[in-house]
């Protein structure tokens, strides 16, 4: 990279670091923080769902399933659409009603309106426990992003993966520790659209014209790479079982619902987010990556497009488009540390307390929390080796635990709190622990599938067994 690429990209840090600054002082009350104070358009909310689901983390991901197994990984993100419509029309109409009712911040307050505190308390540790790991995800995209392309050597004789982990965290924890949804939300509309022209519009054409164009491109690939069949039904049934049940339990998405003024407009935000999914980002993920297995062939996977950006594209564009990409990261690790902060504070430490704070203590505490989740995060990616893994173990013990009763929150009268919270237990630990085991499992199907067959299984039986705790009927 030149010195105006690096000029680009440092300020268009700096400016994002601003946002995040202006909203500090807008910022009056912790509905703000949170929920955006409750009436943010379905346009941006819409682009920052998109933003915040594909991210960084599914963008390095893409890329590098594209890299391994062409245009076929672009069904991971058709999961995504799936699971958005569905959402929109069977969801969003019963969450928004008793949220315009009640007034609540977090995914546990609903839960805690339909099951009672102990289920919330529970589903607040899954759910940010979650959300830690899947930070950590996007803070080592956004390192792999920087020491693939704009940091290839360290100072001082440092690993330049470390270092870029430890500089891109402090950015992304900067500014939402500041600024909160809001925040998160403004620069997400703003993140996506940079990083959609600066795929489709620089970076793409660029490396096409440096293959060769579409008849390099197949002369030099393998035929199943440029087919959408190239994956087993199983890898699509495992992708189908993390990803679209994850539209129900996300508390980045409860948060988007609860900053919407009405149910249509969440609706049309949710419409607005799977359409930019699949096929829009699906594809142009993947096929940057199919690009880079050509240009830049016996590298790891998930490197091969921030290579890709560096080598290829020309002085000027290199810094606007993985400042793209960036933006794609820090969009998806922004949202998942409010999310996380916002369980921990609104859902643990305030229901301990049991006495209400003041506004500003309220919204100090939040920011405290907010660092200290994204200090843990950046600790943690620095652990970490594979972005694409990092998410779907997160996603996979969220899903575990959280799905089945929560689709019965919505669904089945008869489900008790008791049952609610065996079923969290229940499915949570039993992923984890096919998940520490990496044993081979039947039908080479996911931990989470088991993890959930056991979720459903004690939701049943311990509603039916024990049905003197009913919970309120949505």
């Amino acid at each position: 990279m030149s010195f105006l690429d690096y000029a680009i990209f440092a300020v268009y840090m700096l400016i994002i670091l601003g946002v995040g600054y202006y909203f500090f002082r807008k910022n009056t009350t912790t509905e703000d923080y949170y929920v955006g104070g409750r009436k943010i358009s379905s346009a941006h909310i819409g682009l920052s769902i998109a933003a915040t689901d594909v991210g960084g983390g599914f963008s390095i991901g893409l890329g590098g399933l594209g890299y391994a197994i062409g245009l076929s990984g672009s069904w991971l993100l058709f999961t995504g659409l799936v699971g958005a419509w569905l959402s929109a029309v069977f969801i969003i109409p019963h969450l928004k009603h008793l949220d315009l009712q009640y007034g609540f911040m977090t995914y546990p307050d609903f839960l805690r309106h339909r099951y009672g505190k102990s289920v919330a308390l529970t589903a607040a540790v899954i759910s940010g426990i979650g959300y830690l790991g899947f930070t950590s995800g996007q803070i080592l995209a956004g390192a792999k992003l920087m020491s693939g392309s704009v940091l290839p050597v360290a100072p001082m004789g440092m690993d330049p993966l470390t270092f870029a982990i430890f500089i891109i965290g402090f950015i992304i924890v900067g500014y939402t520790v500041l600024g909160g949804l809001k925040a998160v939300i403004y620069t997400d509309t703003v993140q996506w659209i940079i990083l959609f022209c600066g795929l489709i519009f620089a970076a793409i054409p660029f490396a096409l014209n440096a293959a060769g164009g579409l008849s390099g491109l197949r002369a030099a690939l393998p035929d199943a790479h440029l087919t959408l069949s190239n994956i087993s039904p199983i890898t699509f049934i495992n992708w189908f079982l993390t990803i679209v049940p994850i539209w129900l339990v996300a508390m980045t998405l409860y948060q988007r619902v609860f900053a919407s003024p009405s149910v249509k407009s969440a609706q049309r935000a949710w419409y607005i987010a799977g359409i930019f999914e699949y096929p829009l980002m699906a594809f142009t993920g993947v096929f940057l990556g199919v690009l880079a297995r050509v240009l830049i062939p016996n590298v790891e996977a998930e490197m091969g497009v921030p290579i890709l950006l560096r080598e290829v594209l020309p002085i000027g564009l290199t810094g606007i488009v993985v400042a793209s990409y960036f933006s794609a990261i820090m969009s998806t690790a922004d949202s998942c540390i409010i999310a996380a902060s916002g369980n921990f504070v609104n859902d643990l430490i305030e229901r301990l307390i049991k006495r209400p704070l003041e506004t500003k203590q309220s919204i100090r505490l939040s920011q405290i929390v907010t660092l200290i989740v994204g200090v843990l995060a950046i600790i943690l990616a620095s652990s970490l080796t594979t972005v694409l893994d990092a998410i779907l173990y997160a996603y996979q013990f969220m899903v575990a635990g959280l799905f089945i009763p929560t689709l019965a929150a919505y669904f089945w009268p008869r489900a008790t709190s008791l049952a609610a919270l065996s079923a969290m237990i229940g499915g949570g630990t039993t992923t984890l622990v096919l998940i520490g085991l990496g044993a081979a499992l039947p039908f080479g199907l996911d931990p989470t599938f088991f993890g959930m067959l056991i979720s459903l299984v004690l939701l049943i039986s311990v509603s039916l067994i024990k049905p003197n705790q009913p919970g309120v009927k949505i």
